[in-house]
């Protein structure tokens, strides 16, 4: 049953995702777009927390967690987002739904594999500027893609207490944008087109240890590691006149010029150590910092003098408790239930601020009867940017949905 799923959640993937808008921000605009992946939604419902081992959950951060599945393990993630988008003098609201990621991850005893779809990245921006002065064009700005990654990983567990990972990640996609200048009562406007076709590869390095505080306590820590990697992206530019109608479509009028060329993206190197403490299957508690380092992301047509890029922090703290997960009694008391908090530092700075996102998250985790197999819900509320120097806040609401469906896979049949 769970392979018939599968095929059929591949599918639906495959169709959905790619022509899914995944943002609504418009901080996508700037690098490679909004980073919308942050984990599993058993991770993100504890702040971002990925620490300790599991079983039937894939760690789709740590890829020294494959080595811990004890069954095969086929989940699938989405997202509905509500967005307030205010300024100090305007406000809009938005919505999207996301398809978040795909995998499968493989036992072989002491060995795990794993391998996978995420949509990383999205760009989906409408911004328009309206000039006071009737001589100066007004301008809007419209931008959609984004970058996915298809992944392959393996886990090794060297000691009972002790495994190690690695991730390749094939990285592909593209990203267009459209930026049209008009004057009032003009049908013929000038429009910049853009076109990036992104591709790379990078790798993902892990390390999960765990070991026993007293009798009833453990102590698990995590550390994964990401080296820089270069993105390619082959751009063109199209440079045009168009007549656009009240609802901004566009027609050509006179193409002006075709510019087609190269450039390289620094994907920057990222480091991420995380410990907790609590008891297997019960409880956890635990933090985690993630540190991202600078990377170049600007490309020949999103540059701006206002835009600089820093170093990207992010601070997560959370858990998880079950109450009794060996009861036949009660379901509520085998429900998972996570919180957590997170803030990070996102590393983009524009007209001298700091964007930063700052969140609270919520989650449980729903048994199947009768089966290994979960759905995990999960919750955020959150604030990203501001709205001093001119710039937008964003208030956003997440709720997530993830099927975790488990079950043994290359069972030597007893009978004929």
């Amino acid at each position: 049953m769970i392979k018939k799923i599968i095929i059929s959640a591949c599918l639906l993937f495959s169709i959905v995702s790619f022509s899914q808008q995944g943002s609504s921000s418009p901080y996508s605009y700037y690098g490679i777009g909004e980073v919308r992946f942050k984990g599993s939604i058993e991770s993100r419902s504890m702040g971002g927390l990925s620490v300790a081992p599991d079983s039937i959950h894939i760690n789709l951060e740590n890829p020294a967690g494959y080595s811990n599945l004890k069954l095969t393990t086929f989940t699938l993630g989405g997202t509905q987002s509500y967005t307030s988008l205010k300024t100090d003098t305007q406000k809009a609201n938005a919505q999207r739904t996301t398809l978040d990621y795909l995998a499968l991850g493989l036992p072989f005893g002491k060995f795990g594999a794993g391998f996978g779809l995420i949509p990383y990245s999205s760009v989906g921006y409408k911004i328009e500027t309206i000039a006071t002065d009737p001589t100066i064009a007004n301008k809007r700005f419209d931008g959609t893609g984004g970058l996915n990654k298809v992944f392959l990983g393996f886990g090794y567990k060297i000691l009972h207490n002790l495994s190690i990972g690695a991730d390749a990640h094939y990285n592909f996609g593209k990203i267009e944008s459209n930026n049209l200048a008009f004057m009032p009562y003009v049908p013929i406007g000038s429009r910049e087109y853009n076109l990036a076709n992104l591709s790379g590869i990078n790798f993902n390095l892990g390390m999960m240890y765990q070991t026993k505080i007293n009798k009833k306590l453990n102590f698990y820590s995590s550390l994964n590691y990401t080296p820089e990697s270069i993105l390619k992206s082959s751009n063109t530019r199209d440079i045009a006149t168009v007549s656009y109608d009240s609802s901004f479509n566009l027609t050509v009028v006179d193409d002006l010029s075709n510019i087609v060329s190269k450039t390289n993206l620094k994907l920057p190197s990222k480091l991420s150590l995380g410990a907790g403490i609590g008891t297997s299957g019960k409880w956890l508690v635990g933090g985690q910092i993630t540190i991202q380092d600078k990377g170049s992301l600007v490309n020949n047509y999103n540059a701006a003098s206002n835009v600089a890029y820093g170093k990207s922090q992010k601070y997560s703290f959370g858990g998880y408790y079950v109450p009794n997960n060996k009861t036949f009694s009660s379901y509520a008391e085998k429900v998972t239930y996570r919180a957590g908090f997170k803030y990070e530092k996102t590393g983009l700075i524009i007209n001298s601020q700091s964007i930063n996102d700052v969140g609270l998250t919520l989650g449980v985790g729903l048994p199947i009867a009768g089966s290994f197999s979960n759905i995990n819900v999960g919750f955020e509320l959150g604030k990203k940017g501001t709205t001093a120097a001119g710039l937008i806040q964003e208030n956003y609401a997440n709720l997530s949905v993830s099927f975790s469906l488990n079950d043994k896979w290359f069972v030597k049949t007893k009978f004929n």
